[in-house]
């Protein structure tokens, strides 16, 4: 009887199969990889609508983080700045700046700068800022160098993977409480876990300490 097919058809399923398990692979691969918040979030840095310099306010004139967010050792939410605290200083300082214009129309008709927000969580995550500043996590090790930025961006993925790392060695993260706001703070291993012994910390790291 004459083959209709030659001999290496035979292999032809495996080939077919292996070629099907590579795809797979590097479909999940690239999702993983370049779909995670590391690639689609980090870098985030929207134009807002009052070009204000975190390198000029926090690094070059120094301004303390909590003048602005005010919130940040008192609840959740760090909270954006009113056009008042704005004013206190801009009431004197350059009040006639054309780029100043929306924080004084926003002073005159009562109305709030619209801020857009760079650091975004998951509704079902439940994110406490002043449980982790009163832990001793500096502000730098969520939001980066802020004092080096002229626009914020996000710095770091704020991801479950990434949350996690940090709960299980909450020491690498840890300060003096005078320190939470010092961006150029060297850090160090021992003041770090002097500080996580003295304060019994024992971040949770089930899913309930975080989506509630």
């Amino acid at each position: 009887m004459t083959q209709l097919f030659p001999k290496w058809t035979n292999k032809l399923p495996q080939i077919l199969g292996a070629l099907v398990l590579a795809g797979g692979g590097l479909v999940t691969f690239v999702v993983s990889y370049w779909f995670s918040p590391k690639h689609t979030d980090v870098g985030y840095a929207p134009e807002q609508p009052v070009a204000y310099s975190h390198k000029l306010h926090a690094g070059l004139l120094g301004m303390d983080c909590r003048y602005c967010h005010q919130d940040a050792e008192r609840g959740p939410h760090a909270s954006v700045p009113d056009t008042n605290t704005c004013m206190n200083c801009h009431g004197q300082v350059l009040p006639q700046s054309p780029k100043l214009e929306p924080v004084r129309q926003s002073a005159k008709n009562g109305t709030p700068i619209p801020w857009i927000k760079v650091h975004m969580l998951p509704e079902y995550a439940y994110f406490n800022h002043e449980a982790h500043l009163r832990a001793g996590v500096g502000c730098v090790s969520c939001h980066g160098r802020i004092d080096k930025m002229e626009v914020v961006r996000q710095a770091e993925p704020l991801s479950m993977g990434w949350c996690l790392e940090c709960h299980r060695n909450p020491e690498k993260h840890l300060r003096p409480q005078s320190e939470i706001t010092n961006m150029e703070y060297e850090h160090d291993l021992a003041v770090a876990l002097k500080i996580k012994e003295d304060k019994k910390l024992n971040p949770p790291t089930q899913c309930s300490g975080c989506h509630r």
